[in-house]
């Protein structure tokens, strides 16, 4: 579980910045919404994040994500970017580096890895592990005379040298540690408990024109629990689907855009190709949406139509429904920008209503500019609530609901926040 995330020096953060999951002492609706994992360690399973346009709210999802596609990402070469981009509304900043230091818990333990890059370089990076209060290091990498030094604690983890010298010569100075420990056939189950944390429970982030529903129709064809689980949901939507029907069919496909597809698309497992240039045809997958209306005479109807068919609004909750199952499976960390696109609020409520009573360690990271969730002091703790505002010179600052002194003597948070008790609004100035 994500405990933790601290950010400088990107994209809008300009200076340090603080995101938490960390519960307070509160114990209101504790039961479904903080997990303690160890001892003092209370960690929330949703956030949501509100603020005006362009005032960071993106920016947070986008460190999150920026993270987990750097610990994996193999550069051509030394010479590749690494993407980070500095705050560039100054003079000096974006010829510093940024900085990342991300707190989390996973296989029993608390973790924190850090990070500091520029746009060609990794200045440091280092992983740490909490066998106890205090951290012991498991592997760091310095920028010394332009070249990486990596160095592992064999206090703490059993690796020799050939296998430290091969991390060595395949971290080049753009990438992750953890990028060049996964080329290498060794176990360190120190740093293989982490790996497999980011690559099933820490989560690609969903943003709001995402086709969710081409992932999830993939999901539903061999997995009747999350296909039952989306109906549910969909029929107490009252959306008059009764039924969701997936099939592949084989398309054949003329031998110009074979060799095109082959050539274009280098993911394609082995198998799978070569059957493509056997049949010279490509698998697609179908789905259709059965409809059951009361027609004209009273009576019972039912019409099987095809997902171009169906409303944003069916599809997105499709997509949701099926990733919150996904993620509930898992225990597994998912951002979704803006969670209101195409929604009924009600719906959202409804969704996270849910999540809230499906236990597990699974979390949410929402942003929206939907503040009627402020009015639903039943269903979210002040701890959950967090603000982003851009300040004068442009930079992000980020904070939490649970900062404000005097909450209870607030009749309607939904009303002090429009009229900018909690600051994170647009400001609209007349002509």
């Amino acid at each position: 579980m994500i405990i933790e995330l601290k950010i400088k020096n990107f994209l809008s953060f300009k200076d340090e910045v603080t995101f938490s999951f960390e519960a307070t002492k509160d114990k209101s609706l504790e039961e479904n919404q903080v997990v303690e994992v160890a001892p003092n360690i209370r960690i929330l399973r949703l956030a949501i994040v509100y603020g005006a346009n362009a005032s960071g709210k993106t920016n947070l999802l986008n460190a999150f994500e920026f993270l987990r596609d750097f610990w994996f990402e193999i550069p051509d070469n030394k010479d590749d970017k690494t993407g980070v981009i500095p705050f560039l509304l100054d003079k000096t900043k974006p010829n510093e580096p940024s900085e990342f230091s991300l707190t989390f818990f996973t296989n029993g333990f608390k973790h924190l890895y850090t990070l500091v890059i520029k746009e060609s370089k990794i200045i440091s990076e280092k992983l740490y592990m909490y066998p106890g209060t205090q951290p012991a290091l498991i592997f760091s990498r310095e920028l010394k005379n332009g070249i990486s030094e990596i160095k592992f604690n064999l206090n703490k983890i059993k690796i020799n040298l050939a296998a430290k010298n091969e991390i060595s010569v395949k971290c080049l100075t753009n990438m992750s540690v953890l990028a060049a420990y996964n080329q290498v056939n060794i176990a360190v189950p120190e740093i293989d408990n982490v790996i497999k944390w980011i690559k099933i429970q820490y989560m690609q982030p969903i943003e709001p024109t995402a086709r969710l529903v081409d992932f999830v129709e993939e999901k539903i064809k061999n997995d009747k629990s999350l296909k039952n689980y989306i109906l549910n949901h969909i029929k107490r939507a009252d959306y008059n689907i009764t039924d969701i029907n997936t099939k592949i069919t084989n398309k054949k496909v003329p031998e110009n855009i074979l060799i095109n597809l082959l050539n274009n698309f280098k993911n394609i497992p082995i198998d799978e190709r070569k059957r493509i240039e056997k049949e010279h045809s490509i698998k697609l997958t179908k789905t259709e949406f059965k409809h059951k209306i009361i027609n004209s005479n009273g009576n019972i109807e039912y019409y099987n139509l095809p997902k171009s068919l169906q409303s944003e609004g069916t599809l997105r909750t499709f997509g949701i429904l099926g990733l919150l199952k996904i993620i509930l499976d898992k225990d597994a960390f998912l951002t979704i920008d803006e969670i209101e696109s195409s929604l009924h609020p009600i719906l959202i409520e409804s969704f996270i209503e849910d999540f809230f009573q499906q236990k597990g360690e699974s979390q949410l990271l929402l942003t929206t500019h939907y503040d009627g969730l402020l009015e639903e002091t039943d269903l979210f703790r002040k701890d959950s609530i967090w603000f982003t505002n851009k300040k004068e010179d442009g930079a992000t600052e980020i904070y939490s609901l649970a900062d404000f002194n005097g909450l209870n003597r607030i009749s309607s948070l939904q009303k002090a926040y429009k009229y900018g008790k909690f600051g994170a609004i647009p400001n609209i100035s007349e002509l």
